[in-house]
């Protein structure tokens, strides 16, 4: 059958730049002119497309050459062809240089508030058509998100239990501050032990998170249980109305409260916990331009913020 002829191997990519430079151009002699090759160059590539298709593509004349019934609609389909090639082509080209696409990036509290806004900001300013996928989950979430190829990276607290095929970059230290409204009572104390805040309220990160695990470690350094008037969240949106409104304290990074004059750091040491932030994104695939070029920003967007 001739739809299996044409796919069996032998027409060319050629044979179509061939056949509608040929209706182009209406000769032969012109269209070798045109492709810089030789008449019977041309002439052999017209006779194996015909050959293929078991039908004559062009009648000849004095004047040149005319399509026939079956060459105006190869010529039509060559020709769309060939102009979908060009745009993958341009797509791809588009693609390489980050000109448009997508990528997923993950976040998790520390990173989410300054340094992420202000990268996407600068990457949209130069490249207007990236889409920036923003997913908010825990870190065990989004870990598995990068594994399955969900998430392009992650930006946040860097952790020594990263898993296997990961690689962290370190962007900047960000401490972690115990604080609460700023009328609370517990900025009356000078550097309160965690034993003179375990009265209040508190909000614990959940448990999939290493906060977690570090804030819990610094009450078990004191000889403490964590306090059992608690809320567990990772919601900033709640976690910042809930400080604002009540009596809560929480363990926030510097950054997510710093530009808050209703929210205020608790004068206590809390030298168990990672303070440092970053990226993470895997160690044995490269990074699809998209969101390459959203690392790129993320380092420019962190250059100032060491604390």
């Amino acid at each position: 059958m001739l739809q299996e002829r044409l796919l069996d191997g032998r027409l060319k990519l050629r044979h179509l730049t061939l056949i509608a430079a040929i209706a182009e151009h209406g000769s032969l002699v012109a269209t070798a002119r045109a492709l810089h090759i030789t008449q019977p160059v041309v002439t052999r590539g017209l006779h194996e497309v015909e050959e293929i298709l078991g039908v004559s593509l062009f009648e000849r004349g004095p004047r040149g050459v005319t399509p026939t019934i079956f060459g105006d609609s190869f010529v039509t389909h060559a020709r769309s062809i060939i102009a979908q090639l060009r745009q993958a082509g341009g797509q791809i080209d588009l693609l390489t240089r980050a000109e448009i696409g997508r990528v997923r990036v993950g976040t998790h509290l520390a990173g989410a508030n300054v340094a992420l806004p202000r990268a996407i900001t600068s990457l949209k300013r130069e490249h207007p058509r990236l889409t920036v996928e923003v997913q908010e989950a825990t870190p065990d979430l989004l870990y598995d998100a990068l594994l399955s190829g969900e998430t392009d990276l992650i930006i946040g607290r860097l952790r020594a239990d990263t898993p296997e095929h990961l690689h962290q970059e370190r962007l900047y230290l960000e401490p972690i501050h115990l604080v609460a409204r700023a009328d609370h009572p517990a900025h009356q104390l000078r550097a309160p032990r965690l034993a003179q805040l375990t009265d209040y309220p508190w909000i614990f990160p959940v448990a999939q998170t290493a906060l977690r695990s570090e804030l819990e470690a610094s009450f078990v350094a004191e000889g403490l249980a964590i306090p059992t008037n608690r809320i567990e969240c990772t919601s900033i949106l709640i976690v910042r109305e809930l400080l604002h409104s009540t009596d809560v304290i929480a363990a926030l990074p510097h950054l997510i409260v710093a530009d808050d004059d209703r929210i205020g750091a608790i004068k206590t040491n809390l030298p168990a916990i990672n303070r440092s932030v970053g990226v993470t994104y895997p160690a044995d695939m490269p990074l699809v331009p998209a969101a390459q070029t959203l690392l790129t920003h993320l380092r420019k967007a962190s250059a100032d913020l060491e604390h």
